[in-house]
């Protein structure tokens, strides 16, 4: 007894035969026995046959209609549909057809950290990929170092890196670039002639050497902080409070000389150290501006005396000029006459003198005895 069956483009046809696989059945009309089973598949989708595998590939002719993927235990494999990503296959056997769908599929070695180069870094972003990916960012102002199992590996400029995810340690040590400040306030230091300062301190630096910065120092920001503060401690313990406040730039000086040569050591470039603030106990600054008060009211007193000085010395000077010269000494005494009558409100003239006469009493010089 026969029976027919169709197979229609797109499908393909397992014959079975009390379980057993027979033979494949392409697209078109088939003659069967009335004991064969067929099972039909989509050839767009993967060949799934319920039947083991090996055994179904014995037959040449459906093996060639087939792909075989293979992906180890440590392995990813990419599926790629038309040129397009379609999923991600885990360790295992897969097969899929060959046709109608063009696929190509991509390998990843998860026991290396590097990603092959023919992956799309875009694609490395999606949710089906990411748990299998490490992402590290460098940003802009950054440079990098990967670390792979505590060893410096590379060099990282701006970007973002992909790493595979696996049983190796990775980490990525950064460092910013660009201008940084050090503050190192309060310091409370004791002058040469034992007098208690506060001292708040600027430093401005960069990072030149990431090597030396991250690898070969630990904490540098940390040592970079205590080279300044020691140098500060060292100036000052040396130098008296009429010195320092006298002349801070002395301070700068110093620790400038004392600490650029070590900070590059750090892989560390020193652009500026300065001095915000000196701060003075209470009791030094009421003593300061005693002395302050002291030197003002000293300098008042100077700049008298010299403006008495300067005066008397121009009335000497006066008094000889009309001492020589009778018409200027008359000209300097009709000038006080006229500055006396300008206060004058009443004029009272009595006796039997004539007006004239007396006018001429009163605003002229008298003569001695």
């Amino acid at each position: 007894m026969i029976k027919f069956q169709r197979i229609i483009e797109g499908k393909i046809g397992l014959v079975f035969r009390f379980g057993n696989y027979q033979r494949v059945l392409k697209p078109g009309m088939h003659v069967l026995s009335v004991f064969d089973e067929v099972r039909l598949y989509d050839m767009t989708q993967p060949f799934y046959s319920g039947t083991e595998l090996s055994i179904l590939l014995k037959d040449a002719e459906l093996a060639d209609l087939l792909t075989l993927v293979e992906v180890g235990d440590n392995q990813l494999v990419l599926k790629y549909r038309n040129g397009n990503f379609s999923e991600v296959l885990k360790p295992g056997r897969y097969a899929f057809f060959k046709e109608p769908l063009k696929l190509t599929f991509i390998t990843m070695d998860m026991g290396d950290i590097e990603i092959p180069k023919e992956i799309d870094r875009d694609l490395l972003m999606k949710p089906a990929l990411l748990p299998y990916i490490r992402v590290y960012s460098v940003d802009p102002h950054e440079q990098g170092i990967l670390m792979v199992d505590g060893e410096a590996k590379t060099l990282l400029q701006p970007g973002t890196y992909f790493y595979t995810k696996n049983s190796t340690v990775i980490q990525v040590l950064k460092a910013d670039l660009r201008l940084l400040q050090l503050e190192i306030n309060g310091q409370d230091i004791l002058t040469k002639d034992k007098a208690a300062l506060r001292i708040n301190f600027n430093t401005q630096y960069r990072v030149t050497d990431i090597r030396k910065a991250l690898l070969e120092t630990k904490d540098f920001e940390k040592q970079l902080y205590v080279m300044v503060q020691l140098a500060l401690r060292e100036f000052i313990g040396t130098r008296t409070l009429d010195e320092i406040l006298g002349n801070k730039e002395e301070v700068t000086a110093y620790v400038d000389a004392t600490v650029k040569a070590k900070a590059e050591a750090l892989g560390v470039s020193i652009k500026y150290n300065g001095i915000k603030d000196i701060i003075l106990p209470g009791d030094m600054k009421d003593i300061m501006n005693q002395v302050l008060i002291a030197q003002k009211k000293a300098e008042a007193n100077t700049i008298m005396r010299r403006e008495e000085t300067a005066s008397t010395r121009s009335l000497l000077n006066t008094a000889k000029l009309m001492e020589d010269n009778a018409m200027l000494f008359k000209l300097k005494e009709m000038e006080y006459v006229e500055k006396i009558a300008e206060k004058v409100n009443t004029l009272s003239i009595s006796g039997n003198a004539k007006v004239l006469d007396q006018l001429k009493e009163i605003f002229s010089p008298g003569k001695g005895p």
